[in-house]
């Protein structure tokens, strides 16, 4: 345990603290590289994209923002209560309310990437094993174009973020300053990156704006991975721990999943929106609460791509929630039918479909590069 209450199981997780660069210089270190994240590091190349270059997405590619939605009516909870819709009836004042709101779902997503970017970062400064310090690298990078690619997106539907939510954002900080490496691969590598993957595929599906459905997809050919770097610690790390360690991880685990799940798309986080247009905050919130409940969200939970689903799936897949913290899930979902579903996450086959694409453009230019380098 070299890193303050890091719970190590497997030598390809060691580390350190961060800021002993000292031992990056033990000679031996250099010599030992696990090939575990070989396959995933390696896959870089089928799923390059860049979000400054138009052939593998043109952020020019208009949207009528005044008249269309960017997503549909029905994910913008508030336009299901009367009180709302008694007061937003003008077509084009709904429009800009679903809108505004979707901001604010978007600008939540690029905070999420910049959380992740730099939590990448910081286990970069941790992790002595060379391979699992090159796959951190490398996740940096990726998490780097996505921030990246949604500020692009955000500047020009709507010209500038809104602020991180204070919930989501204490989240962040707490994940990114823990110096246990447990901490952090389960929270942003397994929980927020699970979430990412629940929103996107939503987004994908659901969205009217093609430019959004291109960006989402191209980031799940990235976020796809990095759920794998969460899914090798937990396969090679949970089987062997004592139970008080697995205790120690359970409840880290249940404690970010129970904040995401009651405060990340909570109406509370809207108040500023609901004033905006003239509403009154604390009627839409109380009526929010009426409308969603533990019943509507085992409800809602039965989507595939319900992203509190998907975060259940992938603590069951990882061997993570026992029946000391099971009854908490099973509020929300079946835990026996997603045990039953397999290890296929929901928007691998949109990511797969993604890499196609981008192997076709990668693979088309480095052929042109060969032939130029042969004239």
């Amino acid at each position: 345990m070299a890193a303050d209450g890091n719970i190590t199981k497997d030598i390809i997780y060691d580390a350190v603290a961060p800021d002993d660069f000292e031992s990056m210089l033990e000679l031996d270190r250099y010599g030992a590289r696990s090939p575990a994240f070989d396959k995933i590091i390696s896959a870089t190349h089928d799923h390059f994209w860049d979000p400054l270059d138009p052939k593998y997405i043109d952020f020019s590619e208009p949207f009528d923002m005044e008249n269309e939605m960017i997503l549909p009516e029905t994910m913008i909870g508030a336009l299901r209560l009367d009180y709302v819709n008694g007061i937003l009836t003008d077509q084009k004042d709904r429009v800009r309310f679903a809108n505004a709101q979707t901001l604010r779902t978007f600008s939540s997503i690029l905070h999420g990437e910049q959380g992740a970017l730099n939590l990448s970062a910081s286990l970069c400064h941790v992790l002595k094993d060379q391979g699992a310090q090159e796959y951190a690298a490398n996740q940096t990078r990726e998490e780097a174009r996505h921030v990246t690619a949604f500020a692009k997106y955000i500047k020009v539907r709507w010209g500038r973020p809104v602020e991180c939510g204070p919930i989501l954002k204490d989240l962040l900080v707490e994940i990114i300053a823990a110096p246990e490496v447990y901490k952090k691969i389960i929270g942003m590598q397994m929980l927020v990156e699970g979430l990412a993957m629940g929103a996107f595929a939503t987004v994908f599906n659901q969205t009217n704006d093609p430019l959004a459905r291109k960006l989402t997809q191209l980031v799940m050919t990235d976020e796809a991975f990095h759920h794998k770097f969460g899914k090798i610690w937990a396969d090679r790390t949970i089987p062997h721990l004592t139970a008080a360690e697995h205790e120690v991880i359970e409840m880290w685990a249940a404690h970010c999943f129970q904040t995401l799940l009651f405060n990340l798309v909570a109406p509370t986080q809207n108040v500023g929106l609901y004033e905006e247009f003239g509403l009154d905050p604390e009627r839409v919130i109380a009526e929010m609460a009426q409308i969603v409940n533990d019943e509507t969200r085992r409800e809602e939970m039965k989507e595939q791509t319900n992203i509190f689903r998907v975060l259940v799936k992938t603590l069951v897949n990882a061997g993570i929630i026992t029946d000391r913290t099971k009854a908490f899930y099973a509020t929300y979902v079946d835990i026996d039918e997603l045990k039953s579903e397999g290890d296929k996450m929901v928007g691998d086959d949109i990511a797969e479909e993604g890499i196609k694409y981008l192997q076709e453009i990668n693979f088309k230019d480095r052929a042109k590069q060969i032939l130029i380098a042969a004239e």
